[in-house]
């Protein structure tokens, strides 16, 4: 916190005159360094409390709010609240005389003495402050004491009537990453081109790119050249309890350096020059969080910190920075009269968005309430380490069951000896044996002996005589048989096939022969066959459908 003299060598010389005056000092004729020596002798003996008792209603308010922020509060968080300080150069100085008639509360005190602005540097940088000097606060120790209202005020918070219908918490976030790890395994994954919704209980892309950027921080996933692959930190994770699980995923998200703003349903971010700390806005709202499960509305917590910390990600208090607009609004929104248009949808969304994807808060239209999962987070409460896992159910056509209350690490290790099958919410997960993914696991040093082992231990069973003998004929034989989709050519004359067979541009698309008449041709191909065939002078009748 700066001195008096050095709050006091900031100012013009006229100004320091005019501040003597006021405190019955003639400093006429002196120079600058006398002047600032006087003035600081006399105001460190001012009494300020019973200064601040005498002091006009509005300009006691600021004060209060000066000393109450610890000494400074940002300079535009201020002047909203009490106004701006003209500041001027000596010669307009002298002409204007701004000190006869102050345009607001903040320049009242200004030029009283009581109030100086200036720069400090603060965790996000140098910030301009309005602040008092250190000898003058030192007179209110108990006014240091309101800076602990926003902690406290949310108690006035009242409970919301108890819904009629809610939904549950959801803990679907360690299976959407398992199945995420498990891709990774398989295919070195590109996160943009896989088909997500057929595998994912919640494709949501602000989801899925929360739940990307969490694996990637926590180092689950690895660059590789391909794409990524996961680690043995991965593996630790899966092997975890659900509850240990999330209680990760949890903490990862608070100090995270994915941007809940620009994720934030109907706001673009945009332009360069400019930047937000997420951090910053998660601690403000996990900060007034009631530590209750009782039901909130939502409108009602927002409306608490706007009251109490409306600045909670915008330390400068400066509304007019950042280039973010409403979608479809060729405009910026600044200003903090559209707080509730930034600020104003962000909480909610941290509320319903994360917090809820995580399993920390339950909703219902318009309310919230935070489930005990949360409120043991909160209370840094150690999560159970223990859970009932249900075995995996290993069926006699090849196909793998995997219940939703399976262990994930059992699901992880299934993913890689087996096809997985698009999702059906409500029913448990499916994967299939298939020559693909014997080869695959073949491929990953995962021998046919292992892949029996470890489907015997995680069915906790038996396996059924048709599965065994399935994986070890694949493992002496390889592919016996394939099924896949064709299109058949049918003439009605033997010279007319092998004429195509024989044909340049026809015999590369000219499959096995299905007898004299007919022919396999692949699904992709017969529109290429019929062209060529034209060009020959042979019209193919089509009847294939789709």
């Amino acid at each position: 916190m700066h001195s008096l003299e050095t709050a006091l060598d900031d100012h013009e010389l006229i100004v320091l005159r005019v501040i003597g005056e006021w405190w019955e000092l003639d400093l006429t004729g002196s120079d600058k360094a006398d002047c600032i020596k006087a003035l600081a002798e006399r105001l460190a003996q001012v009494d300020m409390p019973q200064e601040m008792a005498y002091l006009p209603p509005e300009e006691a308010a600021a004060l209060h709010d000066l000393v109450a922020g610890n000494g400074r509060v940002p300079v535009a968080t201020f002047s909203r609240e009490h106004g701006q300080v003209r500041l001027m150069g000596p010669g307009k100085l002298e002409r204007e005389e701004p000190w006869f008639d102050p345009v607001s509360p903040a320049e009242a005190l200004w030029y009283r003495g009581f109030l100086y602005r200036g720069f400090d540097e603060t965790a996000e940088g140098p910030i301009e402050f309005y602040y008092l000097p250190q000898e003058l606060l030192e007179q209110f120790p108990q006014e240091k004491a309101e800076t602990v209202l926003r902690e406290t005020a949310v108690s006035t918070l009242t409970p919301a009537e108890t819904p009629k219908a809610w939904a549950t918490a959801d803990t679907d976030a360690v299976d959407d990453l398992t199945t995420m790890l498990a891709l990774a395994q398989q295919t070195q994954f590109q996160s943009g081109k896989l088909d997500w919704p057929r595998y994912l209980l919640n494709p949501d892309a602000d989801r899925r790119s929360l739940l990307l950027t969490l694996a990637r921080e926590l180092g689950f996933l690895r660059e590789v050249e391909a794409g990524l692959r996961p680690t043995r930190t991965a593996v630790q994770w899966l092997q975890q309890s659900r509850e240990a699980q999330l209680r990760a995923l949890a903490d990862a998200w608070s100090s995270s350096a994915w941007n809940d703003l620009c994720h934030t349903p109907g706001l673009l971010c945009e332009g360069e020059g400019w930047a937000n700390d997420p951090i910053l806005a998660r601690t403000a709202l996990l900060d007034a969080l009631p530590r209750s499960s009782d039901w909130f509305a939502t409108a009602d917590l927002v409306a608490h910190v706007r009251q109490n910390d409306p600045d909670f990600q915008r330390p400068d208090g400066n509304y007019d920075t950042w280039y973010i607009r409403e979608a479809g609004d060729d405009d910026y929104i600044t200003g903090f009269e559209n707080w509730e248009k930034v600020e104003g949808r962000l909480l909610p969304f941290l509320l319903h968005g994360p917090l809820a994807w995580l399993g920390l808060t339950e909703s219902s239209g318009g309310s919230f309430r935070l489930t005990a999962r949360a409120l043991a987070w909160l209370a840094e409460t150690p999560p159970p380490a223990d859970e009932v896992r249900i075995p995996l159910i290993i069926q006699a056509d090849g196909s793998l069951l995997a219940p939703h209350n399976a262990g994930r690490y059992e699901r992880f290790q299934a993913a890689r000896v087996c096809d997985a099958e698009p999702v059906q919410p409500g029913k448990p997960y499916q994967y299939r044996l298939t020559p693909q993914s014997l080869d695959q696991a073949r491929q990953e040093g995962i021998a046919p002996d292992r892949i029996l082992q470890f489907l015997a231990g995680a069915s906790e069973k038996p396996l059924p005589a048709s599965v065994k003998r399935a994986v070890e004929r694949w493992a002496e034989n390889g592919v016996e048989g394939r099924v896949e989709t064709a299109v058949i050519l049918r003439v009605r004359d033997a010279a007319i096939l092998q004429t195509l067979r024989k044909n340049s541009k026809t015999r590369d698309y000219i499959g096995e022969s299905l007898g004299d008449l007919a022919a396999a041709v692949r699904a992709n191909d017969w529109p290429k066959l019929r062209a060529a065939a034209a060009q020959l002078g042979l019209l193919l009748d089509v009847n294939v459908a789709g």
